[in-house]
């Protein structure tokens, strides 16, 4: 086992982690499973598969408690050190581009860099909403 090497979804931040970022409603064909996932859905996955934390995130809004999100994504950034982490979403997006951001803020960046990088690296339409973009800097200033 270990962390990604390559593939699609994945994206490397400075630090040298690296996750990938996809979506439950996307096939698996091909591809390793995760050793450990985040995610931001509105209901519990119930994945037996491999362990994962699961964040109360709606669609197209802002996670149900900050506090848990930025635990579970701080979980996230540690483990991806050495496993393959992933972190999903419904569409793989939205609140998967804001969760990635942060890991890269977590690796790093500031908020604005990590929108931008966030953007070419993984999806354009990563932290989708102006409510996760002010979200993403009320959680950095959390760690």
């Amino acid at each position: 086992m270990g962390a990604w090497e390559t593939g699609a979804g994945v994206v490397r931040f400075p630090d040298g982690r690296a996750v990938r970022g996809t979506g439950v409603r996307r096939r698996r064909r091909g591809t390793e499973a995760p050793e450990f996932a985040v995610y931001l859905l509105s209901k519990d996955p119930r994945i037996d598969a491999w362990p994962y934390r699961w964040v109360e995130w709606p669609d197209f809004r802002l996670p149900a408690h900050t506090d848990d999100a930025v635990a579970a994504l701080r979980e996230a950034h540690e483990r991806a050190v050495s496993e393959r982490v992933e972190i999903a979403c419904g569409g793989g997006v939205g609140r998967t581009g804001t969760a990635i951001a942060l890991l890269a803020v977590m690796s790093g960046m500031t908020t604005d860099d990590a929108v931008a990088w966030v953007r070419a690296r993984y999806h354009p339409r990563a932290v989708e909403t102006r409510g996760q973009q002010a979200w993403l800097k009320r959680a950095a200033e959390l760690m």
